[in-house]
């Protein structure tokens, strides 16, 4: 009997996210999401049975990489996305029937990384066994050396920016001790929350954050600067008595002023993108994935499109990285702005005595 699952659009909204690569958006989900709703409401299949079925096609898209022959490459691409689009489906079933585990998300990791690196060694070493050219050797190592950068890269950055976080959250825990401080709250939390916020950050819109001493209003990046995340915020303030003061609106710390103040047309395209559920980073370890283990063997010109794939992950990655740097500047800052703040305190104090 075919159990009581959500309308298409209610999955949906369950299933994708908010953000994801243009990739998935375009290619994936549109097939996606209606296949695990299926999945969801005429079997028993599990987020893990997915991940094997997507491990197991994987290794069917290797075979196939490993004959050489275009027919063969061809082939392997058609199963290659196959195996992805199962890789997707996994997440999206344990978000709609509830069924996810942590075990679960280390498989699904740990296939992933094992496909690449073995369809790596297959495609690379099927057209060094057509040719006998050394370079193909060259191209599996890179390819999977690329991956795993990615991910390495990736996992640092977010601890850092993690840390960042822990000791900004930190010390405003502290600053709010003090009598009628306002709470916080992180910019790019707004704007992931707030997709259609349309920001426009330039100079005259971005201040750095400056606690202040108790009774006075905290100077800081305020939500006003976003039409669609002031909305979102008011909305879930409790109404409040004539008697009782307004609350303050959060203060609105931003670790990436710098990168928008440098780069402001990056902002409305962001924007563009967001709106459509595309993430800014356009080329990530999926696209990069796609234009080896699909692109190059749909039109037979591997070495091309893993060279161009590979420069363009680089690319990225350093962009990344980059703008890491800037936020750290701004991390700083804000640091800096507590101290000082907190040496305004007590001298506040001292002549108030």
């Amino acid at each position: 009997m075919p159990r009581d699952i959500p309308p298409l659009a209610e999955v949906r909204r369950i299933t994708e996210k908010k953000r994801d690569a243009w990739w998935t958006v375009m290619l994936v989900d549109p097939v996606a999401t209606p296949l695990v709703r299926w999945v969801a409401r005429y079997t028993r299949a599990t987020p893990n049975q997915l991940t094997w079925g997507a491990f197991l096609v994987g290794l069917g898209s290797a075979a196939c990489f490993a004959q050489g022959d275009w027919r063969w490459l061809l082939l392997g691409a058609v199963l290659y996305h196959v195996s992805f689009i199962f890789d997707c489906m996994d997440g999206k079933l344990a978000r709609l029937t509830g069924t996810g585990s942590v075990f679960g998300a280390w498989l699904d990791f740990v296939f992933d990384r094992i496909r690449v690196l073995v369809c790596s060694v297959a495609l690379m070493g099927g057209q060094y066994a057509r040719t006998d050219d050394v370079l193909y050797l060259w191209l599996a190592l890179a390819v999977a050396s690329l991956d795993a950068l990615r991910y390495i890269d990736s996992l640092e950055i977010f601890k850092i920016r993690h840390g960042m976080r822990k000791q900004i959250k930190a010390r405003m825990r502290a600053a709010r001790k003090a009598e009628n401080q306002a709470e916080l709250a992180f910019m790019e939390d707004l704007l992931r929350e707030n997709p259609e916020a349309d920001l426009e950050t330039d100079r005259d819109t971005v201040a750095p954050l400056e606690p202040v001493a108790p009774q006075e209003p905290v100077a800081a990046l305020e939500a006003t600067a976003m039409p669609g995340a002031t909305a979102a915020l008011e909305a879930t303030a409790a109404p409040v008595s004539a008697q009782v003061p307004a609350p303050r609106r959060p203060a609105v710390v931003d670790l990436h002023q710098e990168f928008r103040r440098r780069f402001p047309w990056w902002v409305r395209c962001r924007n563009f993108l967001q709106r459509h559920r595309i993430r800014a980073h356009l080329i990530s370890g999926i696209e990069f994935q796609m234009g080896v283990f699909i692109i190059g063997p749909a039109v037979d010109a591997v070495v091309a499109t893993t060279v161009v794939s590979g420069a363009l992950l680089l690319v990225f990655e350093l962009a990344i990285i980059y703008k890491l740097l800037l936020s750290t500047r701004d991390f700083t800052r804000t640091i800096n702005s507590f101290e000082t703040a907190e040496e305004r305190v007590p001298a506040a104090t001292s002549v108030s005595s």
